[in-house]
């Protein structure tokens, strides 16, 4: 008998299957953004969180380090095991993971021991974003697996913006910890709806065998990949700066330029609203022009964003400038997301899991670097903040041009069409 794919058996399936499964593709992109809220939503209070628990600056900022950090590992974790075991196992052990994490944190006495359980949150979370890329990848080919695509990055800027909103007008009724309370009853929400809608994306003849050795040696196939590896190096360091305006901005916005915690979400919220117009419109635009391309131009705006900041912090600028130059490069990280995701995952169907850890690790990973560095002065000067974003940025381009650009004895177009499975 001929194996049909996923699409064919949806449409020859009952009534109420196809109900939930037209559901599916909503799921997958609140997967994909459960985990980052969580740095997200108390960013606003982070300052509060800092004189509460007597710690200091970079300290504090290691709460942010290690939720990225953890994110990184729970992705390199989940994700062969998603292609070995299916989809749905290691999804619910990471979001029932999130929601006790997320209570581990609201109790925690220290601020070490909060490090700790933000750790912990961190690699719960990254289940949901990595089977979320990677059943993604299990259900489209071709352009629609590029707006797929696109619209992760729609959404998770979409979740930038409510995030810090929602985080601000809860700091008027609650304290960081009450915070993290809400995030615990989000997962427990998320779990709800995963019981509901979802359904196992990967049959079991399409997953891998074999143990811990057979996964190793798919994570050398993709590193022997040159393109592969370009496209994760690129999208690392390009998120590297993201991740240091995340942690930085907070203190910049606040202790510099004076805002209330309602206005930094508002000045957030402006930014996030850029980084989902880009985001889309890079995902639109891979369709019917260049992969390439597309991350050649997003790569060129967020380096004009990050000089600009850069710039802030050789010579006092005024506030408008510095939100301009922000949106600006996360307008132009958020353009490179869709074309170095497909490049990166395109290829590799049958290890779509393995493929995605590998991408969401250097993301997160880089992140996790980044972000300490954009504290090591303080709140008193933007400069560090500037440093790193143009550093990061600049290491990008680079592995764009020596590895994720295509050979040059095959056809760019012909590479880029093939690579989304397009016939």
């Amino acid at each position: 008998m001929p194996k049909r794919s996923l699409l064919e058996f949806v449409q020859t399936s009952p009534p109420a299957f196809r109900a939930r499964s037209r559901l599916l593709p909503v799921l997958l992109l609140v997967l994909t953004v459960f985990g980052p809220v969580s740095m997200d939503l108390y960013l606003p209070a982070l300052p509060a969180l800092t004189r509460q628990l007597d710690a200091a600056t970079s300290t504090a900022q290691l709460t942010v380090t290690a939720c990225l950090i953890g994110l990184a590992l729970g992705q390199l974790i989940t994700g062969p095991l998603s292609d070995r075991f299916g989809r749905s196992r290691p999804l619910y052990v990471g979001v029932i993971g999130y929601v006790v994490a997320s209570l581990l944190c609201a109790v925690s006495p220290s601020i070490e021991s909060l490090i700790i359980a933000r750790l912990v949150q961190g690699i719960a979370g990254g289940a949901g974003i990595v089977i979320a890329q990677a059943a993604g990848r299990d259900i489209y080919t071709g352009n629609a697996l590029i707006r797929f695509y696109g619209r992760l990055t729609v959404i998770g800027g979409l979740a930038a913006i409510i995030g810090p909103q929602l985080g601000g007008q809860l700091s008027r009724i609650t304290d960081w910890r009450g915070l993290f309370v809400f995030l615990a009853a989000l997962g427990a929400v998320i779990i709800a709806v995963i019981a509901v809608v979802y359904r196992e994306t990967l049959p079991t003849d399409r997953r891998t065998v074999g143990g811990f050795g057979q996964i190793g040696r798919h994570f050398r196939t993709l590193l022997d990949d040159r393109r592969f590896v370009g496209a994760v190096l690129t999208q690392g360091f390009a998120t590297a700066a993201i991740f240091g305006y995340l942690s930085g901005a907070t203190y910049v916005l606040q202790g510099i330029y004076g805002l209330s915690p309602q206005q930094y979400a508002l000045a957030f919220g402006l930014n996030s609203a850029g980084f989902m117009l880009f985001g889309y419109l890079a995902g639109r635009l891979v369709e019917h022009w260049s992969v390439t391309g597309t991350l050649a131009v997003g790569l060129a705006m967020a380096g004009a964003g990050a000089l600009g900041l850069l710039a802030c912090g050789l010579v006092a600028l005024p506030l408008p400038v510095v939100i301009i130059s922000l949106l600006i490069m996360v307008g132009g990280v958020a353009a490179s997301t869709p074309p170095t995701t497909t490049i990166a995952l395109a290829d590799y169907p049958q290890l779509a899991g393995t493929a995605s850890s590998l991408l969401g690790m250097a993301r997160y990973a880089f992140g996790g670097v980044a972000a300490p560095f954009v504290g090591i002065a303080g709140a008193a000067t933007i400069l560090p903040l500037g440093v790193v974003t143009s550093l990061a940025i600049l290491l990008a381009a680079i592995a764009f041009v020596t590895l994720a650009r295509p050979n040059r004895t095959r056809s760019s177009r012909r590479i880029e069409v093939s690579g989304v499975g397009v016939g």
